[in-house]
């Protein structure tokens, strides 16, 4: 049995509505541009990261946890983080470098957000190669490994006395303004076809009450018809 043909099984037990929203919202979904946090301990911090990214349409994050643990507060997220796919790097002996040599495999550009960019901003930087951009603490930012390892540095423009913006702000800012540019560029930045029809079976398996069974029984009629592929 296929993803497709699984999927059209499974989605026969949620709503109509909920369907239509798989169908809308999957396309517009992107693995161009991914967010790494590192070391975030404010929970509200990382809730804020999730549903932005969530609302303009980045559907991984990757999790560093060294010194601290990962965790999301519900009356923030606002349920956003069941749609998008959390990654975690929390249990090799650099975190961080894990995290980044497993982005580099994909062929991600590692962006540090920093003050330490003199010419690259949100506004500016080059969109052709996927980009995996990082944030870090809510005092020291990114940690130093990081910073060295990074391909490239971005700056948020400031024109104020204070040095920095909160975390959840600097990224609700460079993830908006990419993905407004990346929407008006030439660049293939949506998922495939394969991709996208795994994405709505696993948003699928979320909404179904014992997706699990269900799809093993689905598996086993469908055996049973010899339809099996």
């Amino acid at each position: 049995m296929t993803d497709h043909e699984l999927y059209d099984q499974l989605s026969g037990f949620i709503s109509p509505n909920k369907r239509e929203l798989f169908d809308r919202l999957a396309p517009l979904r992107t693995r161009h541009v991914t967010v790494v946090l590192e070391d975030i301990y404010q929970s509200q911090n990382a809730s804020a990261v999730v549903r932005t990214s969530d609302l303009v349409g980045i559907q991984d994050i990757h999790v560093i946890e060294n010194r601290n643990a990962y965790q999301l507060n519900p009356d923030v997220t606002l349920g956003s983080s069941k749609w998008v796919d959390i990654h975690r790097y929390r249990a090799h002996d650099d975190n961080t470098m894990a995290c980044v040599e497993a982005l580099r495999k994909k062929g991600y550009s590692i962006v540090a957000t920093s003050p330490r960019s003199e010419h690259i901003t949100p506004e500016s930087i080059d969109l052709d190669r996927p980009l995996a951009f990082c944030f870090g603490t809510e005092l020291t930012g990114l940690s130093p490994s990081l910073l060295d390892a990074a391909d490239q540095h971005l700056r948020i423009p400031m024109h104020g006395f204070t040095e920095s913006y909160n975390i959840s702000a600097s990224a609700a800012i460079v993830l908006y303004t990419v993905m407004q540019r990346l929407r008006a560029s030439s660049v293939n930045w949506a998922i495939d076809e394969q991709a996208l029809i795994e994405l709505k079976l696993a948003w699928a398996r979320k909404m179904v009450h014992s997706a699990a069974h269900l799809e093993e029984r689905i598996r086993r009629d469908a055996e049973g018809r010899g339809t099996v592929n």
